[in-house]
């Protein structure tokens, strides 16, 4: 289908963006990527009158090391991120997802900022950034603020933004020298949604896990940082048994909905497994 009309802007600072949604108000809605938003408006599901492009605002593209921390615009496409030294060295689960998000023609376009401001249980990066403890940093009319990945999402759809602001980074803390990581990730096909996938992070030491993180994607209507499961890893030798239980604890979080993919049952079943594999994979990994 056709989209319906709408005026079109294409600002060059962030202060210009923000204004425009001030002065446009609720019929403004700001583009990405535009892989959400452009095929709901050719479904008629969204009607917005003006289109505030960002792409134009350089500021927002890129990836920096600053301090203990490695910050990535907003406007930073996958293709990017899998070209980034930055990335690949300090966060190579990020390199790992990115290969794993739709296909190269939709990564060259595709950005960081539109995948995880936008509230799709569906897309990747949320849960990665619910567990590498990312913050992402908003900035509106009544200036800018930092919220915590974990505190961003409410419910499908529904984010902390306020009306008027945009999310213009992310700050992503650089994990531990010689940790461990793996992103797995089941679909129905190349360049699908994820029926079910699991994010893990985690160090070892003497043997041992001394730290881990549990994230999943697409298993509920927000991405969920599985606390219950990694905390049952600490202290283990990542024997059979402690998997299992760990993978149990983050089906037990679980709540996803039935779809074409699957009905709930399936999904919380397959959940488990890409916990017990992306545990095994990060335990290989670690130094």
């Amino acid at each position: 289908m056709i989209p319906g009309s709408f005026d079109y802007h294409r600002p060059s600072s962030v202060a210009d963006a923000i204004k425009l949604l001030a002065d446009l108000g609720e019929e403004a809605r700001p583009l990405a990527g535009g892989h959400s938003l452009i095929p709901m408006m050719k479904l008629r599901m969204a009607s917005p009158e003006h289109l505030i492009d960002l792409g134009g605002i350089e500021a927002l593209k890129g990836v920096c090391r600053t301090g203990a921390d490695i910050v990535i615009g907003a406007m930073t496409t996958q293709h990017d991120l899998l070209q980034s030294t930055d990335i690949e060295q300090s966060l190579p689960i990020l390199h790992e997802a990115a290969k794993l998000i739709a296909d190269p023609q939709v990564r060259y376009c595709g950005t960081i900022g539109g995948n995880v401001a936008n509230g799709d249980p569906g897309n990747d990066m949320p849960a990665l950034m619910v567990t590498l403890g990312a913050r992402y940093r908003l900035e509106g009319p009544n200036g800018a603020r930092d919220v915590a990945a974990r505190d961003f999402y409410e419910a499908a759809y529904f984010t902390a933004l306020e009306p008027g602001e945009i999310l213009t980074g992310v700050a992503i803390p650089v994990p531990a020298a010689g940790h461990g990581y793996a992103y797995e990730k089941l679909k129905r096909k190349v360049g699908d949604y994820a029926t079910a996938a699991a994010a893990v992070m985690l160090t070892m030491e003497g043997g041992k896990v001394a730290a881990c993180a549990i994230g999943l994607t697409n298993l509920a209507d927000i991405p969920l940082l599985a606390e219950e499961a990694a905390a049952a890893l600490i202290g283990s030798s990542l024997d059979d048994a402690s998997i299992t239980r760990a993978a149990d604890l983050a089906r037990s979080i679980m709540a996803p909905a039935a779809d074409a993919r699957g009905p709930a049952e399936y999904k919380i079943h397959v959940g488990g497994i890409m916990v017990a594999r992306a545990i095994k994979r990060a335990a290989a990994r670690a130094a």
